[in-house]
């Protein structure tokens, strides 16, 4: 069956079909935001149920039948992006036999910004493939209401013509150089994350150890300076100690991990980065990785 062509006036530049491959906590609202629009989508997960549960898009039983001009990925590191392309059900032989000679495929999941370098060099010198990384931040209310950031790193040409699409589910796009370079921003936004996480954690901890009122001590604190997207996020979570979900804490040492080896290369120490990293490690190994990150709250209570 003949995938549909994009309407130039929907997505003008881009190519003219679109897959998205992964349909859990962030890929599904982003899903849903393309389909809100009209744009025909090409859906795969590993669990199939996830993305028929989308509607409106056509699901695909493997990488290989969902190869497309521009393929999305929402995954969370890049061995799962990696183990997409090979076997007969992988997209490089989607592509093959649909005749796309030069796709973009776009990396969303948080990577390391070398290892995605390396591996955008690869394809494009074996397959002619044009990786796009391009991690988000806004977590899965910024998803759901279409206004993530999004961080690109890859060609210009590339980049641009991908724009409109990125449009359709974020509130900020911005290329920063070659491939690897929206995921270095990506890290520059994790020590924040992190850290802030961490930090709120610690008030709260805090808080509740001298026998106060959570939701009041929020309130303060959203009134203030020490006001953030996580707070209003996340806060709930600390007032109901509900960390099931989310963002999990094994994900958060990962990227930290990735800020680290950065650091490494460019000669920088990072304390505050590598205090965190410590932290995160401490919940991690007490069993609390799968939990959201807010969760660290149990480790700094727990010592």
């Amino acid at each position: 069956m003949q995938t549909p062509r994009l309407e130039q006036q929907q997505l003008p530049g881009t190519y003219p079909s679109v897959a998205l491959l992964g349909t859990g906590p962030m890929g599904a609202p982003i899903a849903r935001n393309i389909l809100r629009h009209g744009v025909p989508l090409t859906l795969w997960n590993r669990t199939p149920e996830k993305a028929r549960a989308i509607g409106g898009g056509t699901v695909a039983d493997s990488p290989a039948e969902a190869a497309r001009d521009v393929v999305l990925t929402v995954l969370p590191d890049l061995p799962q992006v990696e183990a997409l392309l090979h076997g007969g059900d992988g997209l490089l032989e989607g592509w093959r036999a649909a005749g796309i000679q030069h796709p973009i495929l776009v990396v969303h999941g948080t990577v390391s910004p070398v290892a995605v370098a390396d591996f955008a060099a690869k394809c494009q010198r074996s397959w002619g493939v044009v990786v796009v990384d391009a991690p988000l931040s806004g977590g899965t209310i910024g998803a759901e209401e279409a206004r993530l950031s999004i961080m690109a790193g890859g060609p210009r040409e590339a980049v641009d013509r991908v724009t409109p699409l990125f449009e359709l589910y974020s509130s900020t796009v911005v290329r920063f150089g070659d491939t690897g370079a929206g995921s270095t921003v990506k890290a520059c936004n994790q020590i924040v994350v992190a850290a802030t996480v961490t930090a709120l954690a610690e008030a709260m901890a805090l808080a509740a150890g001298s026998n106060l009122d959570l939701e009041k001590v929020q309130a303060v604190l959203a009134g203030g300076l020490a006001n953030s997207e996580v707070l209003a996020q996340k806060g709930r979570r600390w007032v109901e100690q509900d960390f099931d979900g989310g963002g999990s804490a094994k994900n958060q040492l990962k990227d930290l991990g990735f800020i680290m080896e950065i650091a490494g290369q460019t000669g920088l120490k990072l304390p505050l980065a590598a205090c965190v990293q410590n932290a995160f490690e401490d919940m991690v190994a007490a069993g609390d990785g799968d939990l959201d990150h807010t969760g660290i709250y149990r480790t700094i209570r727990a010592h």
